[in-house]
């Protein structure tokens, strides 16, 4: 099993756990993060030596990456293991799995590449890298079982994690944050090349709410110290050290269900904050050459997966040179000052809840069984 960040290594955990009573013998290798450790994956590799984000910026680090895949293809062409299950991270895991399946090992990807709003070319290589595909989108069934892929749909692990009715007041009680605060998470992203991005935006936007609302209680959930060390130095360096934001370890959930609203990096972080049924802004930048060619790929005017789901934008995104400091805290603000909104977004995202709920261990894990012949 490979994931490569850790959004894939939370939806490989699942998977992992639902295959350990179906198959007690059952040994796990590869690359994972902390969760997929947890259900007894030995990684090879830190997960974190995988995590690049924009096309440019993959240039300096892929002699090192392209060593990683190709020394794991070479002992898993010998150890031949029952499967591969690349869990997400495409640029990485279909490259591999299309040498694995010629080789003759059984290959399955968890997360199918957004091949709906951009480069849809990528079908070619999946219908010959890939022997089974796990979706999470009800809507990407239906694209693969045309294109001859086999597929299953098994619903998104999130939808099960996450309560239908987040329980607020229990989250700022172990925050430890009044009840009656208002509340502003700010999640810039847990890859490095995001917080390089939107770590200073992020901050310089609480900085202009905070003058707004000197009450304001801003929370930034930080995915380890790595992270968190790279966040301050960004912030100190911007001069932006004084703007008084509350970093936590970990707690992303306890941060979001805390929230008010949320400022957002695009990515998995935003179907969280839509499943904790949270007002959010959404923002994404990445280095000026990647963003030049990224910005005519696109298939479809959203970025932001709740926005995606819904086909429309429910809730606002600011790209690339629209993502300023004012423009966040303004829309921010606007989120913030609507409590009507937020009610009706509520509801949105309640009906949006409910279309991925699935037993998902346990989908995604029957899927894999029928691939190595343990189930028919």
């Amino acid at each position: 099993m490979v994931a490569g960040e850790v959004s894939g290594d939370m939806l490989a955990a699942r998977l992992m756990a639902g295959l350990k009573p179906q198959l007690p013998n059952v040994r796990f290798h590869g690359i994972g993060g902390a969760r997929m450790r947890e259900e007894g994956m030995v990684s090879d590799v830190p997960i974190e030596t995988l995590t690049v984000r924009g096309l440019f910026e993959i240039i300096p680090r892929y002699r090192e990456i392209k060593g990683i895949q190709n020394t794991l293809r070479d002992r898993l062409l010998k150890e031949r293991p029952a499967a591969f299950i690349g869990a997400d991270y495409p640029g990485f895991n279909l490259g591999l799995e299309e040498q694995l399946r010629a080789g003759g090992i059984p290959t399955v990807h968890f997360v199918s590449p957004q091949i709906w709003a951009w480069r849809g070319g990528r079908i070619k290589k999946i219908k010959r890298a890939v022997s089974h595909m796990l979706v999470i989108f009800p809507f990407e069934e239906a694209i693969y079982r045309a294109a001859g892929v086999p597929v299953t749909y098994i619903g998104h692990p999130l939808a099960e994690m996450i309560p239908l009715a987040p329980d607020v007041a229990a989250a700022r009680a172990a925050l430890g944050i009044a009840p009656d605060a208002r509340v502003v998470t700010i999640m810039p992203g847990s890859r490095m090349g995001e917080l390089k991005y939107l770590a200073e935006p992020f901050v310089a936007a609480a900085k202009l709410l905070a003058q707004r609302d000197p009450q304001l209680v801003f929370i930034a959930p930080m995915a380890g110290e790595r992270q968190r060390a790279a966040y301050a130095q960004i912030v100190e360096r911007a001069g932006l050290a004084d703007v008084p934001v509350r970093l936590l370890d970990g707690q992303s959930h306890e941060a979001i269900a805390a929230a008010d609203a949320v400022l957002v990096a695009s990515g998995t972080a935003t179907l969280e904050v839509a499943l904790f049924k949270k007002p959010m802004t959404i923002a994404y930048k990445v280095m000026e050459a990647s963003w030049q060619i990224m910005r005519h790929m696109g298939y479809q005017p959203w970025i932001g997966l709740p926005n995606i789901l819904a086909r429309e934008f429910v809730v606002p995104e600011y790209l690339q040179h629209a993502a300023t400091p004012q423009a966040l805290a303004d829309s921010v603000w606007r989120q913030l000052d609507d409590p009507a909104g937020g009610e009706l977004l509520a509801r949105r995202f309640t009906d949006m809840h409910h279309s991925l709920l699935r037993n998902s261990a346990e989908a995604s894990a029957d899927a894999v069984l029928r691939v190595i012949g343990k189930r028919k």
